[in-house]
């Protein structure tokens, strides 16, 4: 039990390592303000979400931002690692939630789907209610200046609603599905690597009823 404990811990360790380098690889989209950029570092957490439950990749996703604002420095005072760790684990938790209760493609696919759904979700409550009013509060500045440097990329972004619904929803739609055509195919060949220990032991129980 220790073993398959400490062997989990590795796992998880090793795969928030992978996910916060790849939060250094991120690029912009058209019609998106500079603070919304895609990075694929939520492939390591579906991946955990996957391979070792809903919970071990929100693990994944906590362990990624802490080292990312510790290491890098935050430059939003951890209001982008809190929404990056908020909608995160919204998408990897509700994908990994689906896809352990029956494992199979078909599951993995509609997990995905259910994931970047809830991903939205929290992604748009979280920024009307809270992260855009703690942002402006944090830097002293008014919300329709944040609004503004959108408007500027996106000119149907008038309003805090309008952001919400021009750049938070199809922001997050893209990234859950950029996520989800990487980590599918991957997720099939690495698979047995983390399911390795589980083949080793059945073979071990078989051996002994012999």
């Amino acid at each position: 039990m220790k073993n398959k404990k400490l062997n989990t811990l590795v796992k998880i360790s090793l795969l928030g390592a992978m996910a916060f380098i790849l939060m250094f690889f991120e690029f912009r989209l058209p019609l998106f303000p500079d603070f919304l950029k895609i990075d694929i570092s939520d492939v390591p957490a579906l991946l955990g979400a996957f391979a070792l439950g809903p919970v071990e990749g929100v693990i994944i996703e906590l362990l990624k931002n802490i080292l990312h604002g510790a290491i890098k420095g935050s430059d939003s005072m951890w209001v982008g690692e809190l929404a990056n760790f908020l909608i995160g684990s919204a998408y990897v938790y509700a994908a990994g939630f689906v896809y352990k209760r029956n494992k199979s493609r078909k599951t993995a696919i509609q997990g995905i789907l259910f994931g970047t759904i809830s991903a939205i979700l929290v992604a748009s409550i979280f920024n009307y209610y809270v992260l855009i009013p703690f942002y402006a509060v944090l830097f002293h500045i008014d919300i329709n200046a944040i609004i503004s440097m959108v408007t500027k990329v996106n000119p149907k972004v008038t309003s805090l609603w309008t952001y919400i619904l021009w750049a938070v929803i199809p922001f997050n739609a893209i990234k859950g599905f950029v996520i989800a055509a990487i980590t599918v195919p991957v997720y099939k060949k690495v698979s047995p690597i983390f399911h390795k220990e589980a083949v080793i032991e059945r073979k071990a129980k078989k051996l002994n009823q012999i």
